[in-house]
């Protein structure tokens, strides 16, 4: 099993719990993933129901619901507003999106009213989706591990097919650009900004149409507020003038931010391609179940990802 984020450890997690004796190797731990600073919403992906995304995304959500209290997880009031009409159009650096994707089956769906939009948003709908502190989530997943016998141990991985074993899961993200050789695999910049929280508790996403927008998304004591999306950058520093346009364009959202005191700034690498690889490769003898490419979509679609690479793995 290769990788730590949240990909990685649901499917290490789904083949612990299928029987299977499962050695997690990762670069990084969980906690210096990319899953660790996610903003981390889970969904709605706009997929219509039949399309993978759509099921990838309906078994997360459930799997989320049977968190216990403490995971990180809860579900959360919220509002997904547009400056235009369009409610649809994805976040640049999240892929796969097809254009006949609509608005059925959210749960908690309501159109909002002119009055509940803030200045310079003409289309919303409320809803209530998880949540999740990514954080607390991550040594959650990581203490589910260690109750089923799991380690994770760290080390550079050289070739998925060098392990010395015959089923591999492949989890490695970006990784995977080399890894698996796959060039199509790209990083998208994301710049978080956490603040203290001023009272806020539920969540707020524009629907982006540059590369940056306002994302508020309170976790108990502070908020995530985002985000950016640089196609093609590697540079995991934080730069001021990211910031500053992040908080502006939050502040103009939600007013009692303005005052809030800045605890950190967030940059994580999001593995973009142009669709989820989610498929069985033989090399070598060895068998590699490729589980990688989800862009922005990580925590909505590990869980069901993580389902599906077991079994294809166990076949």
């Amino acid at each position: 099993m290769v990788g730590a984020g949240v990909v990685g450890l649901t499917t290490a997690i789904q083949l612990a719990e299928a029987g299977a004796t499962v050695r997690v190797v990762a670069e990084r731990p969980p906690g210096k993933t990319t899953s660790a600073v996610a903003s981390a919403l889970v969904g709605p992906t706009f997929a219509p129901a039949g399309h993978p995304l759509r099921r990838w995304e309906d078994a997360s959500v459930a799997a989320f619901a049977r968190e216990p209290e403490g995971s990180g997880v809860r579900l959360a009031p919220g509002l997904l507003a547009a400056r235009e009409p369009d409610p649809t159009t994805p976040p640049s650096g999240i892929s796969e999106v097809p254009a006949d994707a609509g608005l059925d089956d959210i749960p908690g769906m309501r159109m909002a009213e002119a009055g509940e939009l803030p200045e310079g948003f003409s289309f919303g709908f409320h809803a209530r989706l998880p949540l999740v502190d990514m954080g607390r989530y991550l040594g959650h997943l990581e203490r589910r591990l260690g109750e089923l016998g799991v380690e994770i141990q760290s080390g550079r991985v050289e070739s998925l097919a060098g392990l010395g074993v015959s089923l591999v899961a492949n989890c490695s993200g970006l990784g995977a650009r080399d890894l698996a050789g796959d060039v199509t695999v790209e990083p998208v910049r994301g710049h978080h900004v956490v603040v203290e929280n001023p009272g806020i508790d539920a969540f707020f996403i524009e629907a982006p149409y540059g590369r940056s927008w306002a994302g508020i998304f309170p976790h108990g004591p502070h908020v995530i507020l985002g985000g950016t999306a640089d196609v093609g950058d590697w540079s995991t520093e934080p730069r001021e003038q990211d910031a500053a346009e992040i908080l502006r364009l939050c502040r103009a959202v939600e007013p009692r931010l303005n005052d809030a005191r800045v605890l950190a700034h967030q940059v994580g690498l999001r593995p973009r391609r142009p669709a989820v690889r989610l498929e069985v490769e033989e090399v070598a003898g060895v068998r590699i179940v490729h589980n990688y490419g989800h862009g922005g979509l990580g925590v909505t679609l590990a869980w069901g990802c993580a389902a599906d690479a077991a079994a294809l793995l166990l076949a």
